[in-house]
This record gives C-alpha cells, structure tokens and sequence, in this order.
C-alpha cells in the first residue's frame, strides 16, 4: 500500500468510528428532549436560571433534583450548580415545607395543602434580597411535576422571569392499562413486545422501565396496571408478585403506583378451590389472604383492575352473582390496605332483539349506588368498542351514586395501528366536551368523571385509564406521531379541560420543532388527522365495519362471526332501501339510555348530528341531507375526501424536508405512505360493497375503485 493509500486508508476508518458514534434520531428521548436551545433563546433563560437549591431525603425529590439539573444543563448548555442557600439572583427553589426551610420561611402550608400532595405551585419571588424562581409542593411527587411543569416552559419558550402558577390534578387515578401478557406478547400493541420482560424479572432490570416512569411522571401518569384485563392467573402468583415488585421499585420515584389485572377464576386456579363464588367464604378468605400477601411485598400496590363476564372471562356471573357481589369482594380485601378495584363496564350479552351498543347499560346501570366506596367503574369513551367514532357512553350521569372512569384507547387497534397519523386529542376532545344533560346543561362528560355530580358514600374517587400503546420499538409507540397520543392522554388525565391545540402545540415543540411556522403547519395537520380518518373509514355514523379478528382494514361484507354482534352486515345493516342502525323507538331504542334533550335531538334524523347519523337511524340511500346532496353521495364524497386528505398530507411532508431531522421525517414519510394506500383501500372496497345495495353510480369528484369487489373480499388489508 503506498503513503496517499495507507492515508486514504485510516480517513476511511476515522470517518467510519466518527459516523458510527453519532446515533440517529430514533425517537427514545420522547418529548425529554433537552436539546440546547438556540444562542438567542438560551442566553435569556441563562440569566433567569443560574443555580437549583434542593434537597435530598426522597426518591421523588431525589429524581426531581437530578431532572432539573439535567434538563437545564440541556437546554441552556451549561452545567447549573446546586447551591445550599439561594443567595444568589436566578436560584431555582424546590421542595416542600418539610423538606425546605426556604420554602417553609414563605408560608404556604395552608394554600399548597389546597392543592394537594401531587399539586404545585411555581412563583417567581424575592427570597432573601433574591430574585428565585420556587417549586413547591405539599408533597414530594408534586415537586417533582412542578420540575417537569418548569422544564416544558422553557422548552416550549414560554417566559419565566415572571411565574404565578398554581397546578393541581383534576383526577386522582391517572393510569395506563397495558394488555401485555406474560409471555410478551401484547394484545392489540403496535410497537413490539412488552417493556416488562418478564423472563428477565427480577434479577434483571431494563433500563427502559426508569425511561418508561419517568416519561409517565412528566406528564402526571400515576399509576400502571402491568398485565394483559385478558389475565392469566399467574400474574398473581408468588414468583410474579416478585416481578411486579422489581417494577414498582422502578417506578416508585417517579410516583407510578403498579395494579395487576386479576383473573376472577384464580381461587380455582392458584388456589386449588372449587369454585372462585364471591360470596363463598374460603373465596372471600382466599383473595384476602392473596391481598394481604401482595401488601407485604408491594406495600403501595395500587390494586385490581378487572374485566368479568366479558369475552369469555370468568366473574361472578359464572357463579350466578352480580357485577357488584363481584367487585365488592375484591374491594373488601384491599380496603384494609388503601386499594382500590377497577371494574371494567365493557360488558354485552348476546339475545333475540339485542343491541351491544346498549348492553353495558342494561347490565349495570341498575347497580348505581350499591359499589364498595373504593370501587371505580371503568366506562368505555363509546357505547361500542374504541370506534374511530362514537357518542359518548350514556352511563356517563347514568349512575350518580357511582364514581365512573373514562377508559381510553390509545394504541389504535381500530384507527390503523401504529401505521396511520391519528392524533386523538380532538376525538377525546369530543367525548370529554359531551353534554349529557344528566343534571342540565353542563353535565358534561369531562365533569362527570371530576365527580362534580357524585352523590354517592364518601367523596369517591376520580379517575381516567388509557389503553397503552408503548412497546420495544426504539421509538416506544411504533410510529413518532403515535406518542402525542401517549403525551395527549397523560395531559388529559392531569386536566381534562386542556385543549387539542394547546396539547399539540407543546408536544411539537417539544420533540419536533421549535420554528413557529413549523409548529403551526404540524400542528394543523394533527388536528385535521382524525377528522380525515374517520372520512375514509367510517364517516357518518358508521362503526365496527373492519376486518374480524385483528380489525386491521375494511370487512364491510363481513357476516360469518361467530355471533351476529361480531360481524359487520350486524352494525351497518346495509341493504336495498337504505343503510344505518335505527336505535330510535322505531327500532332498537336504546336512545332511550339518553337523557332529554340529547335523546331527543339524537331520535331525530333532521335534528341528529350529521357524524352520528347512520349510528341511530337507518335512512334511504336518497335521503337528503344538510348539503343538499343525497345519502348515497354524501357518503362517498366523505370517503373521497378522506383520501384526499391522506395523499396532501403526504405530499406536504415529503415536500417538507429539513423540517426535523432526516431520520425521523424518513420514518414518517413511510407510514404516511401506508396510510394513504390504506385510505384509497377503504374507500373502494366499502363503496364498492355498499353499490350492491344502493345502485347508484359513485358521484363527480369520486375516483373510481383500483380493483373489483372481490378482489377487496378475497384478502385484508397487510399492516
């Protein structure tokens, strides 16, 4: 080899160890960015933040110490030093009164216990002759939302040179529910195998589970339940409680109390019982002993989430008790412990003349009042089952004496899994917004959950669950834009009042981008996303029309389930005089479940909000709606536009480089490409299906399908 060549040589190898030490951008960090900010911007945040006065003593304050110092350091791109006393302009105080002297010395013991133990308060003050900035809390875990809280600001480059705020959550229980199950697989998860790693547990610890609650704390996630509502009664056994425990002593500082899915039928199958009969006395002494054991092992175990009596799941029906004998028993065994039992409503019977979409209802609704005080029934946002859309739930001021639970989905099962752009802000938006008009106007759904109506024993509790959609992809969710909805769901949760735009606009600046422009263009494209999605799959009322089993594209066609509500000829009911599902007193009645006004504007097609039409009402294919055109049209120029949609906003992000970073904008580009051939699939194959029965062409402006009907029925949609 010559001089020019060995030289050429050791370039070669120099820029390959340079290039394989620089990571792309994969997504990890989340919306905990701390990326400097721009010289202009940093200098100014550099003379408000110089020095942290914090203790030490807690887990929480502990991470919410080393949070602040590494995302200021971050940010203004300077190490901040921890200082004893704040005797210097630009000291940032945190704590709590019994943990700070300096934040004693201002006495805000009584206001601060107005806001709770997670509640806090961020003040710009003069403390000693000093201008400072103080995080105070009752509590440790507030402290350290309130360091999270003063992060954001200065990553959103909101000003902080003149703080007033005072911030409490407006529900208590704030929790993701993972469907992983124990061999780490996870039901309807888009983005790898479980976090847990169960194999692994105890003796080894993921470094992902600390990245996994501290991503949770800074958007006031409190709690997780760990395992699969689908359980398996070994996550109760002793080996797995081991498990559990190395999790929650993970996430412990960072306030993320753990729950387990528990399987009604474990006194059977653990225990070695007969039967798993709530109101049977060694059942009760079992779940006792079992509540007494967990305690010991996980002393701030959070408590049971369950699903009985639902999709082949044992509860206390099997036995021929109720929901309520059920829920009561469990909650008697970790009463003595401070837990609490989450019993999911989503519940159906199939009968002659039965509609699902009133089945919880009719199952629960008569039980109001009778549930342990620690009991939280956990409500579906939809009557149905995570639809792209759906009314709200009329449990929701259905059931005053009983503290209800909003459950959301955030992994997409049905809004195209991890490969479709969806935010869900604006549809959770909706639901939350709703006026059930159970005590007038303004008994919206959103307050309803707050327990502003509650009239039942105690205070009762609050709360909001999100189907999680995190998993060992390196970007957590499987798609970038699929982490404002984890984002989206923690802010909800923490205020259920936040708008989408305020939601959308932190969580770009955060992750994507600071540049205005940018924030704004990304912003709206979020905001339109869901509006678009359900166009080209469900538009108008439309529901439970996709592909049996995984639910991944569209199966209007479908007819061969295994019972009449799990097919789709069931909800949409097409045929030669029209299309819908008539839930009036002409048909099903279910409306009934509403209260008046909204059971009457819903009864009533002129008067039915357009996006609920065909969930009520099954109209002709010429009915003539509020634009003029026809039923048949309307319905296919929705479609249309759907798809219309999805080919501009991947055509503007493909124009759009040196937005963000390469690596990201690549990955994105991809999926938006996977949503568009997805939406143009939609629109056909329904169209196409539903043309047997209306046998009207398609209308101007409709392109006409890529391939015939069988060709869409022959195969599903490849995710």
């Amino acid at each position: 080899m010559t001089l020019a060549g060995f030289r050429a040589f050791c370039i070669l190898i120099v820029l390959f160890a340079v290039c394989a030490s620089v990571k792309g951008e994969d997504g990890y960090r989340l919306w905990l960015r701390y990326d400097p900010l721009p010289e202009q911007e940093g200098e100014r945040f550099r003379e408000i933040v110089t020095s942290i006065v914090a203790p030490e003593g807690s887990p929480a304050l502990d991470a919410a110490r080393r949070e602040l110092a590494q995302g200021c350091e971050g940010l203004l791109g300077r190490a901040i030093p921890f200082i004893d006393t704040p005797d210097r302009d630009g000291a940032i105080v945190l704590g709590t009164p019994k943990s700070s002297p300096f934040i004693a010395a201002l006495r805000w013991d009584q206001s601060l216990a107005l806001l709770g133990p997670e509640g806090y308060r961020i003040r710009s003050v003069n403390l000693r002759g000093k201008s400072v900035t103080v995080i105070a809390s009752q509590g440790d875990r507030g402290a350290l939302y309130g360091a999270f809280h003063f992060l954001r600001l200065i990553q959103t480059h909101e000003p902080i040179n003149d703080l007033n705020l005072d911030e409490r959550p407006r529900l208590q229980l704030r929790m993701l529910n993972h469907w992983d199950n124990l061999d780490g697989s996870i039901e309807r998860g888009y983005a790898g195998r479980s976090l847990w790693k169960w194999e692994e547990l105890p003796a080894k610890l993921d470094p992902r589970l600390r990245d996994y609650a501290r991503a949770n704390a800074s958007i006031g996630i409190n709690a997780t339940a760990l395992n699969n509502v689908n359980a398996n009664s070994r996550s109760l056994s002793l080996d797995y409680l081991h498990k559990a425990a190395a999790i929650a002593d993970v996430f412990r500082p960072y306030g993320v109390r753990v729950f387990l899915s528990a399987r009604f039928s474990a006194p059977m199958e653990l225990g070695g019982l007969k039967t798993a009969d709530p109101l049977d006395p060694e059942v009760v002494a079992w779940w006792k002993k079992k509540a007494d054991e967990i305690y010991g092992i996980i002393p701030d175990f959070g408590g049971f989430l369950v699903k009985a009596n639902s999709e082949g799941q044992p509860g206390p029906r099997t036995y021929n008790r109720d929901h309520v004998d059920g829920a009561n028993m469990l909650a008697a065994a970790v009463a003595p412990h401070g837990g609490a039992v989450v019993w999911r409503a989503f519940v159906y019977d199939m009968k002659p003349g039965y509609d699902r979409a009133g089945a919880a209802y009719e199952n629960l609704q008569r039980f109001d009042g009778r549930f342990a005080e620690n009991v939280l029934l956990q409500v579906k946002n939809g009557p149905i089952d995570f639809q792209p859309r759906e009314p709200f739930h009329p449990l929701f001021g259905a059931m005053p004496r009983t503290q209800l639970m909003p459950e959301l989905q955030i992994t997409q099962e049905y809004l195209g899994f991890s490969n479709h752009l969806v935010f869900l802000a604006p549809m959770w938006r909706e639901f939350l917004d709703s006026d059930t008009h159970a005590r007038g106007r303004g008994s919206t759904v959103a307050r309803i959950a707050q327990g502003a109506f509650y009239r039942g024993r105690g205070r009762g509790m609050t709360g909001m669950a999100g189907v999680a959609n995190t998993g060992t992809d390196r970007n957590w969710t499987g798609h970038h834009f699929a982490q404002a909805n984890w984002y989206a769901f923690g802010r909800l949760a923490w205020n259920p009042h936040t708008s989408s735009e305020e939601i959308a606009g932190e969580w770009i600046r955060m992750t994507l981008t600071r540049e205005p422009k940018w924030v704004e263009w990304i912003s709206r494209l979020m905001l339109e996303s869901h509006e678009a999605l359900v166009d080209y799959m469900t538009p108008l009322g439309l529901h439970h029309i996709m592909w049996p089993g995984h639910h991944y594209g569209p199966a209007p066609w479908w007819d061969r389930g295994e019972r009449q509500d799990w097919t789709s000829v069931y909800y949409h009911r097409a045929d030669r005089r029209g299309i819908g599902f008539n839930r009036t007193k002409t048909g099903s009645n279910t409306v009934v479940q509403y209260f008046p006004p909204v059971r009457d504007v819903f009864s009533d097609p002129k008067r039915c909000p357009e996006i609920f039409l065909l969930w009520f009402h099954h109209l002709p294919w010429d009915y003539r709606m509020r634009s003029g055109r026809t039923l048949w049209d309307e319905l296919a120029l929705r479609y249309q536009r759907g798809v219309e949609w999805a080919r501009t906003a991947r055509r503007e992000w493909d124009a759009h480089t040196g937005v963000i970073d390469p690596e990201r904008h690549r990955a994105v580009a991809d999926k938006l490409a996977i949503q568009e051939r997805d939406a143009v699939h939609w629109r056909d194959a329904v169209l196409l299906y539903f043309q047997t029965f209306s046998k009207r062409a398609l209308p101007d402006g409709v392109e006409q399908p890529r391939l015939t009907l069988e060709e869409y029925r022959a195969k599903s949609l490849d995710w």
